[in-house]
């Protein structure tokens, strides 16, 4: 995971090395992503997420695009 100030930092860091831009989020959704994530981790009845459960997880957080899909 890289940080940036911006989604302007985003691209140009991209084009400078040729790379197409992967999924991005907030650092807001970020702290929820990780908090929904991992909240239950400890729990003796914890489970590993579905590809279901985590791309609703995504839209839910309005994580979209070809990148945070797990279906292909």
């Amino acid at each position: 995971m890289l940080l940036f100030r911006s989604e302007e930092h985003v691209e140009t860091w991209c084009r400078s090395r040729s790379l197409p831009i992967g999924g991005t989020l907030s650092l807001k959704q970020a702290s929820e992503l990780a908090w929904i994530w991992f909240r239950d981790r400890l729990e003796a009845s914890w489970k590993r997420k579905t590809i279901e459960e985590a791309e609703s997880i995504f839209e839910s957080l309005e994580l979209k695009g070809d990148f945070w899909k797990l279906r292909r």
